[in-house]
Formats: structure tokens, C-alpha cells, sequence
């Protein structure tokens, strides 16, 4: 955080990326209002929908035209429509259409940071042991985001109404947005003009094929974390556990950040994710057979712990495989995987049979072991997140 705008880059990004953690919610309460508990519910999924598929987009956008300009718009019409949403309509198709534009426009704050902060051209970082630090702690601090964001939402909307709360929401993105486009990082991080302009872009890369097919399964887990808790707290008759599975998860994953950031560790950044997904998966196991609300507690703290620094491993092997020109594009692709297996999550976990859980991490395990030889033969760009040389006109900029 001595880096030159790091601390800002980080406050920008956190505050900009709070409609994550408060739209969804913040929606469901003001659709309510009007289209009942169903239809607030299918105006929140519909956000999301929109958000996975458009946070690509708008990062390919950055790729080819620079973050300001893109960050700028994006931010400004996501904001505007998030205001159109708490104005709201009689027409369900207009309120609909405007939560699509509010999610789908959101700027890809969180892959415009590790773009920034990866291991490719424009990072502010000087060292690649400096770089794996700020991944961790990007990854730790991201949790705060989604503990903090509820309770704003929720104390807004009992204070005031969801209306007013969405209002925040809206100011709040468009707060983070301006501080991070307004540093010198962003402002001078330029596309690189020989893009490969095939439809494909990071997806035609197979080692970040494996890693999102394995990232998505990885998903699910994070993603039923609320009605595992909800479900455990009936089971067990401990009403405590609904609020407390979700925020010791996020607790243990801080933890496991700050720890993973705070000293190197041995071997390749391959061979780094696979060992973290299989202690992620080894934690949901865990979570799986425990037999009383003590046991489920202390072993969701326990596979939380491994959530960053699994996270983190991941952002940073995407940014050293992402084609040329494609770094902002590869990161918000890796964030669409995880959505689309939390949203399975979501879905699935109150149907299936409770080993279901592990069972996913697990296969995002076996998915990066298989291909571990294929990721392996990037490790001369990834160099294990080791330090590299700082030219010293770099070291002064």
C-alpha cells in the first residue's frame, strides 16, 4: 500500500464495487414494494444475469479504448438507470429494462484493478512479490464489500425506504468510479494496439478455458453459502447460524487473504491453485459432515480460509495467461464464471444431496490438476509470482 495511488486505487475500487454487494438486495426490497417478493426476486436475478454477461463486454471495451472513458460512461449510465430503478414505473418492461442496463453497464471495477495490478504492462506494482501482496489483499478486502453492503442497504431502507437505498447505491458506484479514473494509473493505462480482434478474445486461450471451467465449480460453494445457512439454522434449530455461516465465511476468507499475502510461498502459481482448491474443497467436506452448529461454524471459518488465497492465485494466474491486449476482458471472464457458479449455488443447494457441495470443488480441483500441464507451460510468464528486475526510471514512476 506505499505504492503510489495503491491505497486510492483499492478505496476507489471497494467503494465503486458496493452496488455488488447492495443492488441485489436494495432491488428485491423496492420491486417488492410494487411486483410482490416474486417479482423483486426475478428484478435482482435479472441484475445479475446482466452483470455476468455485460462485465465482459464492457472489459473488452477497455482492452481496445482505455479504462477512463469506458469506466466513465459505464459508470454514469449503470448509475442513471439504478435511479430510473428507484423512480420506478408502472410498466414492469421499464423498471426490467432498466435493471438490465443498471447491471449490464456496471464498469468491471474489480478486473480493471487487476489489470492494473497483474502482471502484465501498466502494473503499478514493482515487484511480482508486490503484486501477489496486492491480489491478496484485493481478494481479502472484497469480503467487506458484501458483509457492509446488506447492512447499509437494510438500515437505508428501514431508516428511509429501498427507493432511498438504491439512490445510494447508484451515488456510491458512481463515487468509487470517479476516484479510480481519476488516478494517474488508470488515466495513463493505455490498449495495446495490436490486439487480435477475433471474437473470441481470452476464450480462445485453452489454459484460461480450464481455469474458468474449474473457477465456476469452485463458485457454487460461495454462492449457497445463504440458504446453507438458512437450511442449518432450521436443522438444527440455531437462528443464529444464518447470519453466522455467511459472515464467518467472509471472516475466515480475510484471514486467509491477509496470511496468503503476507509471505511468499513455494511453488508454481499453478501448482498454488491446484493445492488451494483442494484444501477449499477439503473445507466443504468438512462443512458437509459436521453434525452440530458448532462443528458447521468452525468448519466454514475453516474452508473461508482458503477462499482468498484461492481467489487470488486465480487473478493472478488469469493475468499472466490472458492473450495480448486482453487482460481487462480475461478478469471480468473469470468473474462471470464465478457468478455463473454461485448462481448455480443459489439455485441448486436447498435440492441436492448435501455432499453436493464438495462435490463441485472438488471437480474444480480434478479440472486443475488435469490440466495443470497446460498451465505449467506458462509459468515462465507467471515466474511463480517471484520479483523481477525494476529498471529504475520504472521505480520512479
Amino acid at each position: 500500500m506505499r505504492e503510489p495511488e495503491a491505497k486510492r486505487l483499492l478505496a476507489g475500487t471497494l467503494v465503486g464495487r458496493l452496488p455488488n454487494g447492495m443492488a441485489p438486495l436494495a432491488i428485491v426490497l423496492a420491486g417488492a414494494h410494487t411486483y410482490g417478493t416474486v417479482g423483486g426476486a426475478a428484478l435482482a436475478a435479472l441484475y445479475l444475469l446482466a452483470s455476468a454477461v455485460g462485465g465482459p463486454l464492457i472489459g473488452r471495451q477497455t482492452d481496445c479504448h482505455g479504462q477512463s472513458t469506458t469506466f466513465t460512461v459505464s459508470g454514469l449510465v449503470s448509475g442513471a438507470a439504478l435511479v430510473a430503478v428507484a423512480v420506478g414505473s408502472s410498466r414492469l418492461w421499464q423498471v426490467a429494462a432498466a435493471v438490465v442496463v443498471a447491471g449490464g453497464l456496471k464498469p468491471p471495477l474489480e478486473a480493471g484493478l487487476r489489470s492494473l495490478w497483474g502482471t502484465g504492462p501498466g502494473s503499478v506494482m514493482p515487484t511480482r512479490a508486490h503484486q501477489r501482496t496486492a491480489l491478496a489483499l484485493d481478494a481479502a478486502s472484497q469480503e467487506l464489500i458484501y458483509i457492509a453492503g446488506p447492512v447499509i442497504v437494510a438500515d437505508i431502507a428501514l431508516a428511509a425506504s429501498p427507493s432511498a437505498a438504491l439512490l445510494v447505491t447508484a451515488g456510491l458506484g458512481i463515487t468509487g468510479t470517479a476516484l479510480v479514473v481519476t488516478t494517474g494509473a488508470s488515466r495513463s493505462w493505455t490498449p495495446v494496439d495490436d490486439r487480435s480482434r477475433d471474437w473470441l478474445g481470452p476464450l480462445r486461450s485453452p489454459h484460461l478455458r480450464i481455469l474458468y471451467a474449474a473457477m465456476a465449480c469452485i463458485g457454487v460453494p460461495i454462492g449457497a453459502i445463504t440458504p446453507l445457512a438458512i437450511n442449518t439454522g432450521t436443522r438444527y434449530d440455531a437462528s443464529w447460524l444464518v447470519g453466522g455461516l455467511p459472515a464467518v465465511l467472509s471472516a475466515g476468507a480475510l484471514l486467509g487473504g491477509l496470511a496468503y499475502g503476507s509471505r511468499p510461498w513455494p511453488g508454481t502459481a499453478p501448482r498454488q491453485l491446484s493445492a488451494l482448491a483442494a484444501l477449499f474443497s477439503a473445507g466443504w467436506l468438512a462443512v458437509s459432515v459436521s453434525g452440530g452448529p458448532a462443528t458447521v461454524f468452525a468448519a466454514t471459518a475453516g474452508a473461508g480460509l482458503f477462499m482468498a488465497p484461492l481467489l487470488a492465485a486465480a487473478f493472478g494466474v488469469t493475468g499472466a495467461l490472458a492473450p495480448r491486449g486482453t487482460v481487462t476482458e480475461a478478469q471480468a471472464l473469470l468473474v462471470a464464471a464465478l457468478d455463473v457458479g454461485c448462481g448455480l449455488g443459489t439455485a441448486a443447494d436447498s435440492l441436492l444431496h448435501p455432499l453436493f457441495l464438495p462435490a463441485t470443488t472438488t471437480a474444480g480441483a480434478l479440472i486443475l490438476v488435469a490440466g495443470r500441464r497446460s498451465l505449467a507451460q506458462s509459468d515462465a510468464r507467471i515466474a511463480s509470482l517471484a520479483p523481477r528486475p525494476v529498471h529504475p526510471l520504472e521505480a520512479t514512476t
